[in-house]
């Protein structure tokens, strides 16, 4: 009866003012299975942040978001 607590980013968002939008779901697994969540958590980045401490998938569409044409 191993719990596990999983974090994943389940949604990236660019909107209009270029600003990116990152949420992740929480959840707990028994034995591989879900027995509680989503829970959620929510940051919002403007252009020109330092995203060093994101993750790599993160840093990449803020860098295609804050690229000028």
């Amino acid at each position: 009866m191993a719990l596990t607590k999983v974090t994943i980013i389940d949604k990236i968002e660019i909107v209009e003012n270029g600003s990116v939008h990152v949420r992740r779901a929480t959840y707990v697994e028994e034995n591989g299975a879900r027995i509680a969540g989503p829970m959620y958590h929510r940051n919002s980045y403007v252009p020109g942040t330092n995203l060093d401490h994101e993750e790599a998938q993160v840093q990449a569409h803020a860098a295609t978001a804050w690229t000028p044409e």
